[in-house]
């Protein structure tokens, strides 16, 4: 039998495309401030890989790409990715531009992000770097926003990828994810609105929204998206509401001890686009996304040591009494960039 991956002697490409900046991240290694911290721990953060290995983990094929720097920092990110089921064939090395950086800071009780990503590899991505990525082969493109704030390229990326596509190229998911270090809200609100508004399925947080547009709850945000075929809107800890052909479907968050809330929303995505691949029912993908998410808000970093899919898959097919009462059982696994075996990969989560 000719393995599905392979069509006409081609191999066909990953069914998922993720596209954006990845970095590498530094974390003071004990918790102190970066102001007093001796040593910092290395990683890698970016919102769209995040979104790779999260499907990946989920027994998803997923692709990455943008661009790196020709640096040590890009050969981890390379690695890291790749040992955690990330198919990278088309990342673009640009030995003019570096690698982008940036630093988690925890001082006085409040967590900070520093970015040093101004003229990064990534922020020369532009619609040229469309060719040769096969999208019409796909089922999913996944972008977020963070995209559109880096330059005046990348915004014209997801002009090409999100609202000037082909009727014929595939389903493209957007998830908001607005920084406000890289752009104000006058300027973010009405880039942010139009992409969100071609979308097929557009992942929000019910704060973010609030932010930009001044929503007050689910229902509004669904107002300014009537056509979207799918709506999520994330509320932090209370949960998230789906809205679609069906109705509206609300799934309560776990209940979990946050250490570190930066990034949960990526690993909730994953864990949402994955059971969406899989033809999974509407609650059942709500409450993947939640699993995700909770393992990844008891992470120091923005990777979080996952369990094997099997047990997330199993989480997920909660009934609504047992999701009620549920507690996430501790991951066996040990903290590392690379995974130790193909089952129990980690999802990163991010910038």
């Amino acid at each position: 039998m000719v393995s599905d991956r392979i069509l006409g002697g081609v191999e066909a490409p990953a069914e998922t495309l993720c596209i954006g900046e990845t970095m590498l991240l530094f974390v003071p290694a004990s918790g102190e401030s970066l102001a007093e911290a001796s040593q910092v721990s290395a990683h890698i953060g970016g919102a769209e890989s995040n979104m790779a290995a999260g499907l990946a983990q989920l027994g998803a094929r997923a692709e990455w790409f943008s661009r790196l720097g020709a640096d040590p920092h890009a050969e981890r990110i390379l690695r890291t990715l790749q040992g955690r089921g990330v198919e990278t064939p088309m990342v673009v090395t640009d030995p003019t531009r570096p690698t982008g950086l940036y630093f988690k800071d925890h001082s006085s009780g409040v967590n900070r992000v520093y970015y040093y990503r101004a003229g990064s590899a990534a922020s020369a991505l532009g619609p040229g770097d469309l060719a040769g990525l096969r999208l019409r082969e796909r089922r999913l493109v996944h972008v977020s926003g963070i995209t559109a704030a880096l330059s005046a390229s990348c915004d014209a990326l997801l002009q090409s990828v999100i609202v000037e596509r082909a009727a014929s190229e595939p389903t493209v998911s957007f998830d908001v994810n607005y920084r406000p270090a890289l752009w104000s809200v006058e300027a973010a609100g009405p880039r942010l609105l139009e992409l969100a508004r071609a979308a097929d399925i557009v992942i929000v947080g019910r704060d973010e929204a609030e932010t930009l547009w001044g929503t007050t709850d689910a229902a509004s945000v669904r107002a300014l998206f009537p056509d979207a075929a799918e709506l999520v809107v994330k509320d932090a800890e209370f949960g998230a509401t789906h809205f679609g052909a069906a109705g509206a479907t609300f799934v309560p968050a776990l209940r979990v001890d946050v250490v570190e809330s930066v990034g949960a929303g990526d690993a909730f995505a994953a864990g949402y686009l994955a059971a969406w691949l899989n033809g999974d029912d509407t609650a059942t993908a709500l409450r993947l996304g939640h699993v995700m998410a909770g393992y990844t808000l008891g992470a120091v970093s923005d990777i979080a040591v996952l369990p094997p899919r099997s047990t997330l898959r199993e989480l997920a097919g909660s009934t609504d009494a047992e999701w009620a009462g549920l507690t996430l059982p501790a991951s066996t696994s040990s903290a590392s960039d690379t995974p130790d075996s193909p089952t129990e990969k980690e999802a990163t989560h991010g910038a």
